[in-house]
């Protein structure tokens, strides 16, 4: 028995767990190591940043011949459990991608039932004083492009915004509904030519990347991606964070559908992390750089650098 990421191993391993949590006993001692791995996880390099693809939830139904909206709900679950982990850990930002732009293609039934159920559950998790997101003081932010979504659920998203939005915030829910990394950039540079034309930018000479990232959707506060992880077995990106996830960013494509994907699922990915974070920092301090911002700065001066004389041979004449 491991605790890699493979489909057979995590699977199992979760598989095991739930059945050995319906035992009283059984459950004390597996939330006891539960929190003894929270615990190991926190004396090392911790990600302040995690994105994931929830993929799978199709699947999970069919396999399980159940209705498709009873799939979307076990995913549903699956996050909270993932979160929890994450938090505890101390990662400030998760972000996922709840919704593509892509997925208007689906039928209008499942669309419904995606909008309703993204509405219901951020519901359930923020609009109560003693709720997960209030009482864990995270943040819930809608991140993509809102004239998609109809105004009854635009609505209730801007409210449980503006609900969990406290100066106390230390944690930040960043909820990808819909999105897509093209409506994005493209978000981005219709921002800024129409701030270059107000006068607010003084010259599209000042136009560069950093600029361009302050006016994505995320906006500027967002700390750089460190994981990305997509669960179902897919090797793709599916349009989503393709800027963020460009430097020095992890991506894990993991064999495990997303309402399976549960805390040793979460935990094997961050253990992994750690252990080369911890690695890669001890190679940074060996080259004199603090922060990968510094590494990013001397990736940079690399690229200013003057073009080499053209060549010439000695035995020309």
């Amino acid at each position: 028995m491991t605790f890699g990421i493979d489909t057979k191993g995590s699977y199992s391993i979760n598989s095991i767990f739930n059945i050995l949590s319906n035992f009283p006993l059984l459950t004390y001692v597996i939330s006891f190591f539960q929190d003894f791995m929270i615990e190991i996880l926190k004396t090392g390099p911790i990600p302040q940043h995690i994105a994931i693809i929830m993929d799978g939830n199709r699947r999970y139904a069919k396999q399980k011949n159940i209705p498709l909206k009873e799939g979307h709900t076990a995913g549903a679950e699956s996050l909270v459990n993932v979160l929890d982990v994450c938090y505890r850990t101390g990662v400030q930002h998760v972000t996922i991608y709840a919704f593509s732009i892509e997925n208007f293609n689906r039928s209008k039934d499942e669309v419904d039932t995606l909008f309703g159920l993204l509405r219901d559950k951020l519901k359930m998790i923020s609009e109560h004083e003693d709720s997960y997101a209030r009482f864990n003081k995270i943040r819930v932010r809608i991140i993509g492009n809102r004239t998609y979504i109809p105004l009854d659920i635009l609505h209730d998203l801007e409210i449980i915004e503006e609900t969990t939005k406290h100066a106390t915030s230390k944690r930040t829910l960043n909820v990808c509904f819909p999105y897509t990394t093209r409506d994005e950039i493209s978000h981005s540079v219709r921002t800024i030519v129409s701030k270059v034309e107000s006068g607010e930018i003084e010259s599209k000479n000042l136009i560069d990347s950093k600029l361009i990232e302050d006016n994505f959707y995320f906006g500027s506060d967002v700390p750089p991606l460190d994981i990305l992880i997509r669960t179902s077995g897919h090797s793709r990106l599916s349009d989503f964070m393709l800027w963020q996830s460009n430097f020095n960013s992890t991506i894990e494509f993991v064999n495990t559908l997303w309402p399976e994907f549960k805390f040793f699922s979460m935990t094997s990915i961050l253990l992994k992390w750690s252990y080369y974070r911890t690695l890669q920092l001890e190679e940074l301090s060996i080259m004199g750089v603090k922060t990968d911002q510094e590494l990013k700065q001397k990736v940079n001066v690399l690229k200013e650098l003057p073009k080499p004389p053209p060549f010439v041979s000695v035995t020309q004449r």
